[in-house]
């Protein structure tokens, strides 16, 4: 047997060689297209891979972004005004999700993403015409561009619903509903489109004055925060701000809504990647220290001054460095974004308590103390910090902000800044002016004493007689 074993692994030897000549025989022309069509396929569902990853995420994000609103901002507000206002309060943000919404699909998208001049967009995707479930490559290539769509709405809810902290407890329901439409048209639609739109004269693509935005701290935060101080001066204060004590109803409510607002807002700053990649891990990441660095910081403050450090410190602060990080969030290193929130928290801390009572304006919420002053910072660090190796916005080997040797990007970041003030300081006041004339904007003086609640919609968020 073991003398048969050698004659045939040679005769199996030689059967397989022609075979083998054969195949090495066949023109390699012949196996190319094979080769190719594999290799074509195989990058086609690669693409899809990507595409149904991105999608999931942005969409995801847009869930987190419609959450800040409803329940975070609504439980965050609710919680620091009255309790005879509680409902009244969460009814102004509640509302801007059904208004806005259907706004945005008639004409709003269209003014900030469509093509238009340098200002405003055009009329192209009015009543969302065009706006297919293909990408549109001029804003996100691997995401349909209706997702896009839907992500942008949820920025265009929230931030007109910011500007309610200013004027809580003291405007009719239905003049804040008129004025907050006609807002979004004037200042929100314009200045989106300048910063983030195709053609726009502060988008960093190619615009007049390119400036970083990375998610929304020029567009939503600057814009909602100095409105909301033009806003609470122009209506003036609250019957009996300052000597009456209008302290929180509800510690509770504001603490879980704060809790919703930085669990949401990974969606508002991450998801601004608009994709699953590595820029979305850093904005995550910054986001997060950003806001725990700028909670310590305020507290800390806070309690210097005060002997005590209290919920409402560390919950405003949390606030405050969410919306100083924003535009920085895919831009800068993790330590830039533990610097920044640490100034955010100082400064906003002693805008509230401190700047409020030396000029006397009765900012409700502290819209503007945190929003605006926490947005304008933003628009600055951002300039200085921002850094090639996170976000090669010019192209790699390229400096982006003052860190990496580019120290024009700060006057452009002056500039977006000076637009977004003077846009919402005139634009507010024209608005504000129209609707008070036409409608009336404060309550009656027997209305605010009742409160939103009852005035307003006729029922009380507490039924202590159930």
């Amino acid at each position: 047997m073991r003398c048969c074993l050698p004659r045939l692994l040679v005769s199996l030897t030689a059967l397989a060689a022609p075979a083998s000549l054969l195949a090495q025989s066949v023109p390699a022309a012949a196996q190319a297209p094979v080769t190719q069509a594999q290799l074509t396929e195989l990058q086609q569902q690669v693409r899809a891979a990507q595409m149904a990853g991105d999608n999931a995420w942005v969409l995801v994000s847009a869930a987190l972004v419609l959450l800040m609103t409803a329940p975070g901002l609504t439980l965050f507000y609710g919680g620091l005004v009255r309790r005879k206002n509680i409902l009244g309060t969460m009814m102004q943000s509640f509302a801007m999700m059904s208004l806005i919404s259907l706004f945005w699909v008639i004409c709003g998208y269209s003014l900030c993403f469509g093509h238009g001049n340098g200002i405003l967009g055009g009329l192209e995707h009015l009543f969302l015409k065009g706006v297919a479930l293909t990408p549109n490559p001029d804003y996100a290539a691997t995401i349909p561009e209706q997702t896009f769509m839907v992500y942008q709405m949820m920025f265009a809810i929230i931030t007109p619903a910011l500007i309610t902290g200013a004027f809580a407890e003291r405007v009719k329901f239905s003049a804040m509903a008129v004025f907050l439409m006609l807002w979004s048209v004037v200042v929100y639609c314009p200045m989106a489109h300048m910063v983030w739109g195709v053609g726009g004269i502060l988008n960093v693509n190619g615009g007049l004055w390119p400036c970083f935005d990375f998610a929304g701290g020029t567009v939503v935060h600057i814009t909602s925060g100095i409105s909301a101080l033009v806003t609470c001066i122009y209506l003036g204060k609250r019957a009996g701000y300052p000597e009456q004590n209008m302290a929180p109803h509800s510690m509770v409510l504001s603490f879980i809504g704060a809790g919703l607002l930085w669990f949401g807002w990974f969606g508002f700053n991450a998801g601004s990647a608009l994709n699953a990649g590595p820029l979305a891990t850093s904005a995550f990441l910054n986001t997060h220290l950003a806001s725990a660095a700028a909670a310590l910081s305020w507290t800390l403050v806070e309690w210097l001054q005060n002997g005590k450090p209290t919920a409402l410190g560390a919950i405003s602060g949390a606030v405050a460095g969410l919306a100083t990080i924003t535009q920085a969030s895919g831009f800068v290193q993790p330590m830039s974004s533990v610097l920044i929130g640490l100034v955010a928290g100082v400064v906003c801390c002693l805008m509230v308590l401190k700047v409020k009572k030396i000029f006397g304006y009765d900012d409700s919420l502290d819209a503007f103390g945190v929003h605006g002053i926490g947005g304008t910072m933003g628009a600055f660090f951002v300039g200085l910090l921002a850094t090639e190796a996170i976000n090669p916005v010019f192209g790699k080997g390229k400096p982006t902000g003052a860190v990496d040797g580019n120290w024009h990007q700060v006057v452009n970041q002056l500039i977006a800044m000076g637009i977004g003030w003077g846009l919402a300081i005139v634009g507010t006041l024209v608005l504000l002016f129209l609707v008070d004339k036409t409608m009336g904007l404060r309550l009656a003086a027997g209305d605010e004493a009742a409160g939103l609640d009852l005035s307003q919609h006729g029922e009380e968020g507490y039924d202590l007689n159930a």
